[in-house]
């Protein structure tokens, strides 16, 4: 199936097909050779010209053969200005660099945000805003930071694009117009100063914080913790009002030093339960966001456990509706490893939990970030999946996609139209990769307890938390666990024969009640 012109057959039946969206995951899967050519050939075909979304789209899914025909592709000035704002969308989609002296070129021609054409004065599109972000080139800062101030325009992309380019000069400004921005519009921006990493917002975030609205404060905490190190522990079940008032308490002495870890508020409620609460955590085994996707509408959304900054396993986002599986990012480093190594043959040997254990475990403990924690000792009989159909997950998103293209947010389009794929919810059109080998327990577990934290994102639904190894030990957990079965997946991104981890740190940190409230809607309710 390799043969170039057999390649191209196949696509154009796909594209003829009654869904092609469906059809075009088979060639997707097979990856042929000469996948990505083909497509490009079939995209500067004026016969296929009507199928260039659905390429474009193709491209989206092949890696870096994919992104080279992009780039090929959104170079050439000939195509529409539709076409190339669909190149340009998916290349940002995809984060790549493109010449600065292509995007400056672009600007003079695409249309503008309210979908003008170019014009001075006139607000690049969002997508524009985010490839200069990308782009790395110091040529942009000047028109972004002159988007800052324009409400018309997509200023927190702007603000986001300046984060990515690490442009400091720009910090104060970002930070003095805390106070015109609302919603994921200020989100944005706090999320910039994130980026740029500069001590120079904390003096401006720390005012804001005694004048901020409390729907604002979680984002300022957030970002002072980043900036500064310091965690001060919240007390825990505090609603937005004592949440706020709270998190100011924390900060009015303008203090930024970090204290010493210290781990307290030690209950041992059964041998198989005990709750802390870490003040002052280093932070170094962190769950935190993901720095924001290029041209996603969420400045936070999906999440990872981090050790020393670096992403170990990505958890998912905190959408109501959405799976919670860890999927591994990458092996721990040596340091991570030998952390492990010490506390699994302590736990191997575990039939209770006591203060005794947790203070031996305390140096460990402090590396956490600060929280309410829960130590519980449990079994988990785990099986490593290899063949989809034996897998609970991919039954559930093979079900999941018959559902989702009759749903409500298709109703109405013609069956496999373009119009009906942008309909679908997001997960549709980002594979979970349900085939890949996965570590998942054999049976349910019943889950126990109700939601004591102060957080104001309850765990709704059913704890979907997956244990990666058949051992007895405790299972650290900063989120509330509900009533349901539990079940959960690890997915390998590097494929068979990687070991599991030895332990399992699940769970969400606690938020407080100003966090931003989950997307309602996103995907199916079940």
């Amino acid at each position: 199936m390799g043969d170039h012109d057999t390649v191209k057959e196949r696509l154009r039946a796909a594209l003829c097909a009654d869904d092609p969206w469906t059809a075009l995951f088979a060639p997707n899967a097979d990856r042929p050779g000469g996948l990505a050519e083909a497509v490009e050939e079939l995209y500067r075909s004026d016969t296929d010209r009507a199928s260039r979304p659905y390429l474009t789209w193709l491209l989206r899914t092949l890696g870096e053969p994919g992104d080279a025909v992009l780039l090929r592709l959104f170079a050439e000035p000939e195509f529409p200005a539709a076409d190339r704002r669909d190149l340009l969308t998916t290349a940002v989609s995809r984060g790549l660099r493109l010449p600065a002296e292509l995007l400056h070129a672009y600007a003079g021609q695409a249309p503008a945000s309210g979908g003008e054409g170019a014009r001075a004065g006139v607000a690049p599109a969002p997508e524009l805003v985010d490839a200069m972000g990308l782009s790395g080139d110091p040529s942009f800062l000047p028109r972004l930071g002159a988007l800052l101030g324009d409400p018309a325009a997509p200023r927190d992309r702007a603000a986001l694009a300046l984060g990515r380019l690490g442009a400091r000069e720009w910090t104060e400004q970002i930070a003095g117009r805390l106070s015109e921005v609302t919603g994921l519009g200020h989100t944005a921006f706090v999320v910039a100063l994130e980026l740029m990493d500069d001590p120079a917002a904390v003096p401006h975030l720390l005012r804001w914080l005694a004048e901020s609205g409390e729907e604002r404060v979680y984002d300022v905490h957030h970002a002072l913790v980043r900036l500064t190190g310091r965690d001060p522990l919240l007390p825990e079940g505090a609603n937005r009002a004592a949440y706020g008032a709270a998190v100011r308490a924390a900060w009015a002495d303008g203090r930024t030093e970090r204290a010493p870890a210290t781990v307290r508020n030690l209950v041992v409620e059964s041998a198989a339960l005990a709750r802390f609460s870490v003040d002052g955590g280093a932070g170094r085994i962190r769950g935190d966001f993901d720095p924001p996707s290029p041209g996603g509408a969420w400045p936070r959304w999906d999440r990872s456990l981090t050790f020393d900054g670096k992403p170990l396993y990505g958890v998912g986002s905190l959408c109501d509706t959405c799976e919670l599986g860890l999927t591994l990012l990458d092996w721990p480093d040596d340091e991570a490893a030998r952390i492990a190594a010490r506390m699994r043959g302590r736990l191997a040997r575990l039939d209770r939990i006591d203060a005794a254990l947790l203070a031996e475990f305390s140096p460990v403990l402090g590396e956490l970030e600060t929280g309410h924690y829960r130590a519980l000792l449990l079994d988990l009989p785990l099986e490593r999946v290899t063949e989809p159909a034996r897998s609970w997950w991919f039954r559930r998103v093979a079900a999941g996609a018959e559902e989702d293209d009759v749903s409500e947010y298709a109703e109405g389009q013609p069956r496999g139209s373009l119009a009906r794929r942008r309909a679908l919810p997001a997960r549709r059109a980002r594979p979970r990769r349900p085939g890949a080998p996965h570590i998942r327990r054999r049976s349910a577990l019943a889950a126990a307890g109700g939601a004591r934290c102060g957080d104001r994102r309850p765990a709704r639904g059913r704890d979907r938390g997956g244990g990666a190894a058949r051992r007895r030990g405790p299972r650290l957990d900063r989120r509330p666990v509900r009533g349901g079965p539990a079940r959960g997946a690890v997915a390998d991104r590097r494929g068979a024969g990687r070991p599991p981890p030895a332990r399992r740190l699940r769970g969400r940190r606690r938020a407080g009640p100003g966090a931003p409230a989950r997307p309602r809607g996103h995907g199916r309710r079940r």
